[in-house]
């Protein structure tokens, strides 16, 4: 950025602890980009439609990757209808993978909130895979490469199903100045093999989070 802008520039770096507050820093331009999941820039558009999106995370050149709903080793489950009855471990309420996708899964399925003995958030991907290995929960949704660690350090864990997600989009404040907007975009698009990503950047369109919109309005009904 320094050299495409001929001036020196220091990026700060804040991190949110919760989902609210990475959307509401963005909404109200508190910063100046943020890196969100899917459904958090599909709330944060809603909120204030003029953030515009820079790039998007590539995944071995691709835009898309998967949620994995878990269950262990020896559970007798054997489709997504069989959890009808049982406990299920979701992530964040504000999660793509954790809540809207792997609910859309569970309704195409013919399966609501009330065809399980229970069912809880409880935060983060690792929570939920551990969750599911203590059989405190039959299954759960996590993205799949926590999934992917838990198994290589052992865990007794298989997945019940794949869907697709979208790679996370870095969203530009809507005030943001086209000069600087555009010499981020260029910069993040140049990268690949960095410590920010180590796959790289691809351009990125509204368009290409309509899957995660529509299972944020089907979640609406489990």
């Amino acid at each position: 950025l320094s050299l495409k802008l001929a001036k020196p520039v220091e990026i700060k770096m804040r991190v949110s602890a919760e989902y609210e507050d990475g959307i509401e820093i963005l909404t109200k331009g508190k910063v100046d980009f943020s890196r969100l999941g899917p459904a958090s820039y599909i709330t944060a558009k809603e909120e204030n439609p003029d953030l515009e999106l820079l790039a998007m995370e590539s995944k071995k050149g691709s835009r898309i990757f998967n949620g994995i709903i878990a269950i262990r080793n020896d559970s007798g489950v054997k489709s997504l209808e069989d959890l009808k009855g049982t406990s299920f471990a979701f992530g964040d309420p504000l999660s793509t993978i954790g809540r809207y996708l792997s609910q859309s899964e569970l309704l195409k399925a013919g399966l609501k909130g009330t065809d399980f003995s229970k069912f809880e958030y409880l935060g983060r991907h690792d929570t939920v895979g551990m969750a599911v290995v203590a059989g405190e929960y039959t299954a759960g949704a996590l993205k799949e490469s926590t999934f992917d660690d838990l198994v290589e350090d052992g865990s007794p864990l298989k997945a019940l199903k794949k869907f697709n997600n979208v790679t996370k989009p870095w969203v530009a404040r809507s005030s943001l100045d086209r000069e600087t907007f555009d010499a981020l975009r260029t910069s993040l698009l140049e990268l690949v093999g960095s410590s920010i990503s180590k796959d790289g950047f691809l351009p990125a369109s509204d368009a290409d989070y309509d899957i995660v919109r529509e299972a944020m309005k089907l979640s609406q009904s489990f």
